[in-house]
């Protein structure tokens, strides 16, 4: 009995092999030479191509940058602490690949797709390669939409189209990371996906940054990508690569998608350092001579579709840090050269407490006013140039004992626009308030309103507007132009609001 059920048993196992067709499985296996400072040199793998993934024991996985001729130089992409040479490296046979989807939105991740967060495994299957050839020209349309930053100082006078290339550069600690961050806050609760991708930073900065998205209830419609400065230096190296290929997702999809790079003066140095571990040579100010070219292939990857394409656009804001105050350094001049403007931050203004600290003389977007709703065109038109002149002026009249009428009507009013460009963080406002309250400075009612009680002359416009004028509001907010009746209408409604906030009361 026990030697028939054993019978039949090798049969049904051999009946099994034989409907199994056994296909061998061929994988290319190389040895760690050497290891440390996140660079490894592997001896091996013949067929291995740039930017292909290897891994090695523990998981550890790492990127081919140099193909020597007796040994290829890998970036590790995790730390390698416990590598030890003579240790087995294995061919992945793919490139270098980040995940992409809407199960993205609203997670904290790393350029590999591991969860920083406490949300669980992603549960998106499709990944896109980290490098990818940016749009043909003849695939690029022209940058028409506005991208609204809530920010006066910005929407007013220095203004960012969907698509478009903004640099933020100013010193450290000069609130560079605020003004992206309320950016983002600001497409709330527009159809703009954002994705914050922070490199090098160190972690509180990311949490706060995070919370404040959360907070503001933005953090639903965004994409956290970080690598912190504790990091291995290939991870921090291709995060902002990552970053751009889920925005591209979206992208391609016809969709708006906004991404801010903090910062890439630590992507620069990262990079510096694995270029030197491989033993490249240094160049001007000891960088070496690509760098300017892994900046511009990641930048010019942001822009605008054409309509048979979709009309999707990516449009990026990448922070860049000065020391003091030199903006002609190599990456930063690198990096203006590359964007299409730049958005200044100046340490002197900050510390006056002029915040946003923007340098509005320093400041350009060469975009302009094509991506500004044809509201913002009319009340900003000469503002940037009569608030440029006023600073020079206060610094002439230091030194002057008498003004004529004029010139002292000129500061006077310069003095109130600087205050009614300052604006606290995390409250980014609508195109409506703006445009009411610019109005009013233009027209001069706040001339007589006492300097120290602007800020509440402003909040009593915006309350005003908002409350008797909510049709000719929407109409602004959608992009509409008004006539003659509804300027009337909403220059009324702004004087009536500070009526009471004469110098006399």
């Amino acid at each position: 009995m026990l030697e028939r059920t054993l019978e039949e048993s090798f049969d049904r196992v051999r009946a099994t092999i034989e409907r199994v067709e056994l296909q061998p499985k061929l994988s290319e296996i190389g040895t760690l030479l050497e290891v440390g400072g996140g660079i490894a040199r592997v001896r091996g793998l013949p067929t291995l191509g740039a930017e292909a993934l290897v891994r090695f024991p523990d998981g550890v996985l790492g990127l081919a940058v140099n193909l020597d001729e007796h040994e290829i130089g890998i970036v590790l992409l995790d730390q390698g602490d416990r590598l030890t040479p003579g240790a087995q490296v294995r061919a992945t046979g793919r490139q270098a690949d980040t995940p992409v989807g809407e199960a993205l939105l609203g997670r904290v991740i790393d350029a590999t797709g591991r969860p920083l967060d406490d949300g669980g495994p992603l549960s998106t299957t499709e990944r896109w390669p980290v490098e990818r050839p940016a749009p043909a020209i003849m695939e690029r349309a022209p940058v028409s939409t506005p991208l609204e930053s809530g920010i006066k100082a910005v929407d007013a006078m220095i203004p960012i189209g969907r698509g478009q290339r903004e640099l933020i550069v100013g010193d450290r600690q000069s609130g560079k990371t605020t003004v992206a961050i309320d950016t983002l806050i600001n497409q709330r609760d527009k159809d703009v996906l954002c994705i914050y991708c922070a490199i090098g930073q160190r972690g509180t900065a990311v949490a706060r940054a995070v919370d404040a998205l959360r907070g503001s209830g933005a953090l639903a419609r965004s994409i956290v990508v970080s690598a912190s400065g504790e990091d291995a230096p290939g991870l921090q190296y291709i995060t902002p690569y990552a970053a751009t290929a889920m925005g591209e997702y979206f992208m391609q999809q016809g969709r708006d998608v906004l991404i801010v790079y903090d910062d890439l003066t630590r992507h620069a140095r990262a990079y510096r350092e694995l270029s030197l571990l491989l033993r490249r040579p240094p160049g001007r100010e000891a960088y070496p001579g690509d760098i300017f070219y892994i900046h511009s292939r990641l930048l010019e990857r942001a822009t605008h579709l054409r309509e048979e394409l979709g009309g999707g656009s990516l449009t990026a804001l990448p922070i860049v840090e000065t020391q003091a105050q030199d903006i002609s350094a190599y990456i930063p001049t690198n990096l203006i050269s590359i964007t299409d403007g730049q958005i200044y931050l100046s340490p002197t203004l900050f510390r006056k407490g002029l915040l946003p600290a923007i340098d509005v003389g320093r400041s350009v977007s060469r975009v302009g006013g094509k991506t500004q709703y044809p509201t913002f065109r009319q009340v900003a038109g000469d503002l940037r140039l009569a608030y440029t002149q006023f600073e020079e002026l206060e610094t002439f009249a230091r030194f002057a004992t008498r003004l004529d009428e004029r010139t002292r009507q000129r500061i006077e009013r310069g003095r109130r626009v600087r205050q009614i460009l300052r604006q606290p963080a995390g409250q980014p406002l609508r195109a409506s308030e703006q445009v009411a309250v610019l109005l009013a400075t233009n027209e001069g009612h706040l001339d007589a309103v006492p300097t120290e009680r602007v800020v509440e002359a402003e909040q009593r416009i915006r309350e005003q507007v908002r409350a008797a004028l909510p049709a000719i509001c929407e109409r602004i907010d959608a992009g509409d132009d008004l006539d003659e009746p509804d300027w009337e209408q909403l220059e009324t409604a702004a004087a009536e609001a500070v009526s009471g906030l004469t110098e006399d009361d």
